[in-house]
């Protein structure tokens, strides 16, 4: 049999390699393009909702008085209520119905947004874009299960490269009109933006995509989704608390809190008898290998956004819009690099191309770490994120097309959940991890200033001065504005102090990219082994008629 074949003419439990009874060509739904189209645009309002904030941090931080922790917790507020529900919400959507979870998150993304433009403080945003993660986490999974789905073979893998490019590059594009908006209104204008794109969304969503695609009958493991949202939350919050000072009993029990909770989430998924995560095939090399290397590049996308807005606008001086429409080479090389991904999938096999997306990121933050400083053109800028750009854009595809290759169609929420979990944990944790060790170096180096001061300067500087001044770079700012006689000291200092936390968090991406290529290179399979498998774990769904 060549897999169940729903309503709109997909085939279910396709792969891109195939087994030899299905057509080369692969299959399609019917309106597939418009359906694609649909699906694109659902995936964008999640990724455009994850990048808006970051242009509008220093806005943020101006206007709440808030410290740089604060602020990483808003950057990473989206990412972490999606990555932490994104496991859980997929495969209610697997059980219930993939359309009307895809509806749902749609509909609740416009409260979110409204609650966040409307936010009385720097808390309630950030509560405001963990709701909106959640509403994410509904509607974002579904995107790619639904592609897993309705197409098979080659045109899935056109059809994901499409997905993922795209995407990224909507997810990209955000600061540019972030900024634009800033520059026109103020920092709540950016939460607004996605409000248009939500309804025609939805609308297409209503007429074009199909009701039921191969949903499973099967109950749905309600604890091991709990224990999943407890993992992921308490390990994105302990890293974020980890560099703040004061906070180190805070963060340690958030550590306790994600071990237990995932010794917990493990021993559940071994006895359950419909686990929410079949850790037999999360084993399988296409599958976790994938997994974790998309972690690490598309959190490297992430991580490189948000230090990055930071130093435009700390350090350079660019204005919001500046230094959103900075980004744009790495959007554009993502849109024209995931199309090339798809077809060196095909020729050389996803470790290869994997790889050289790995060795892109490498280079984008070796770019910052050496190049970018105090008073550079927009030159290295450019090549910075044009790097980071290629290397999402090429090693994006083979990572999902690896996850949802390695699962039967039944379990397209599990594949599509752990492509998400790449996105929004890989972005959750590299904003997490560079956004304090950004934080712990600009504080360290601050500190060191102040020690270096002379006696006469030194002597003014309460402890409470200094508190503010290793706050964030706003808190050293507004210090300046108040000792008018040594602002321009204390803006040098507080620039050089950022560079240095900066450099910090380069060097940090750099490793973060020799560690996912050593993965890749020692554990995922060569091409010739890696269709082998492919066809295995596609004959393996076909042995399995009564799951269909």
């Amino acid at each position: 049999m060549s897999g169940a074949t729903d309503s709109t003419g997909g085939v279910a439990g396709g792969t891109g390699t195939g087994a030899a009874s299905r057509p080369a060509a692969g299959t399609a739904p019917a309106r597939g393009p418009l359906v694609l189209l649909a699906l694109i645009l659902a995936a964008g309002v999640a990724n455009l909702n994850l990048s808006v904030a970051n242009v509008a941090l220093p806005s943020i931080g101006a206007a709440f008085d808030a410290s740089q922790s604060a602020l990483n917790l808003v950057a990473v507020g989206f990412s972490l209520g999606l990555a932490g529900s994104v496991l859980y919400l997929g495969a209610l959507g697997d059980r219930y119905g993939r359309k009307l979870m895809l509806v749902l998150g749609l509909v609740l993304s416009i409260p979110a947004c409204l609650l966040a433009a409307f936010a009385p403080s720097v808390d309630v945003l950030f509560l405001a874009r963990i709701l909106g993660g959640v509403a994410a986490g509904m509607a974002y999974p579904t995107t790619l299960s639904l592609i897993a789905a309705l197409w098979t073979g080659p045109k899935r893998i056109a059809a994901i490269a499409l997905w993922s490019g795209l995407g990224g590059a909507i997810s990209a594009l955000g600061p540019l009109a972030s900024g634009w908006l800033i520059g026109m209104f103020d920092w709540p204008s950016v939460f607004f933006m996605t409000l248009p794109l939500c309804v025609v969304t939805l609308v297409l969503v209503l007429v074009l995509v199909p009701a039921k695609v191969n949903e499973t009958t099967e109950a749905v493991d309600h604890l091991g989704g709990v224990l999943s949202t407890v993992m992921v939350a308490s390990l994105v919050l302990g890293i974020n608390f980890a560099a703040v000072p004061g906070q180190g009993t805070t963060a340690l029990v958030l550590g306790v809190i994600a071990v237990v909770a995932g010794v917990a989430f493990v021993l559940r998924q071994r006895r359950a008898r419909n686990p929410l995560y079949d850790l037999r095939i999360a084993s399988r090399r296409t599958f976790w290998v994938a997994a974790v290397g998309g972690i690490i590049v598309f959190g490297s996308l992430m991580g490189a956004m948000y230090i990055g807005q930071l130093f435009l606008q700390n350090v350079l001086g660019y204005s919001a819009f500046q230094s959103g429409a900075s980004i744009l080479p790495a959007a554009a090389v993502m849109v024209l690099a995931a199309p090339l991904s798809s077809r060196l999938v095909l020729r050389f096999g996803a470790r290869t191309v994997f790889l050289l997306g790995f060795a892109a990121c490498l280079l984008g933050f070796l770019t910052m770490y050496v190049f970018w400083d105090v008073g550079i053109s927009y030159a290295p800028v450019a090549v910075g994120y044009a790097l980071i750009g290629l290397g999402v854009g090429l090693a994006g595809p083979p990572s999902s097309r690896s996850l949802t290759d390695s699962v039967p169609v039944f379990r397209a929420g599990m594949a599509s959940g752990t492509s998400d979990l790449q996105r929004d944990l890989g972005g959750s944790i590299m904003q997490s991890v560079l956004g304090s060790i950004l934080t712990a170096g600009y504080a360290s180096a601050i500190a060191k200033s102040v020690a270096s001061a002379p006696a006469d300067v030194q002597s003014e500087v309460t402890s409470g001065i200094q508190a503010q001044l290793q706050k964030s770079f706003d808190g050293a700012i507004s210090i300046a504005k108040q000792y008018p006689q040594y602002q321009d000291q204390i803006v040098q200092a507080a620039r050089e102090s950022f560079l240095s936390g900066a450099d910090w968090a380069y060097a940090t991406g750099i490793i973060a990219m020799v560690i996912g290529a050593l993965v890749v290179v020692l554990f995922y399979p060569r091409k010739d082994e890696e269709h082998r498998l492919l066809r295995e774990y596609a004959t393996e769904y076909e042995k399995q008629p009564e799951k269909r």
